[in-house]
């Protein structure tokens, strides 16, 4: 169903009850990728934002490492509802998408421009969180549900040296998507009225 912008957006919400079924093509779901790094924004025309999507056994293997990961650090009784919630929700969707930002681009701009070296990490982070909405809201356009995962940094050397990612990306945020099995629950929202200031 495609939606105009304000409905797509409105529509996004966080999905964690997914199934290994795709409503598009591997190919519509590259698209997507695609167009959210050409079309995104980011802070200076950085285009700092690196994506890495992960369909079928890779999505798989990235969630079986995420556990084999936690269960080395963990309890065994707080591992149990870990593992459990991992298998019912990310890796029992069909896809991950991890979101990783260039450390040489943001380096380069520290150089380049002394006065706001301080900032670009922080910048940085704000050109990824762009992507991350551009992706969630396109996916969940596409038929999709998805949720916004924070492994990192436990994962970060396992995965990086299991799919031979560059050392200077570093990882922001992990996103797994499937069909959603259930409708997300109501979500609770504080007034606008209290967290916008006109003036005019």
């Amino acid at each position: 169903m495609e939606r105009n912008l304000k409905e797509a957006l409105k529509h996004r919400r966080s999905y964690y009850a997914l199934d290994s079924q795709s409503p598009i093509s591997d190919e519509q779901i590259e698209e997507i990728i695609r167009f959210a790094v050409a079309h995104t924004p980011s802070a200076f025309n950085s285009q700092s934002t690196r994506l890495v999507l992960l369909l079928g056994e890779h999505h798989r293997k990235l969630w079986k490492l995420v556990k084999e990961t936690l269960k080395k650090i963990i309890s065994e009784a707080a591992y149990e509802a870990t593992e459990a919630k991992v298998d019912k929700s990310f890796l029992a969707g069909c896809g991950t998408v991890l979101f990783y930002e260039d450390q040489t681009i943001v380096e380069s701009l520290q150089k380049a421009f002394p006065l706001y070296q301080d900032k670009f990490p922080e910048w940085s982070e704000h050109t990824s969180a762009m992507h991350q909405l551009v992706v969630w809201t396109m996916l969940e356009n596409a038929g999709f549900g998805a949720s916004l995962q924070h492994y990192n940094p436990l994962i970060d050397l396992a995965v990086q040296a299991e799919w031979r990612l560059p050392e200077h990306w570093r990882l922001i945020a992990q996103m797994p998507f499937g069909t959603p099995l259930t409708a997300p629950g109501k979500k609770d929202m504080h007034p606008v009225e209290e967290r916008i200031r006109i003036f005019k």
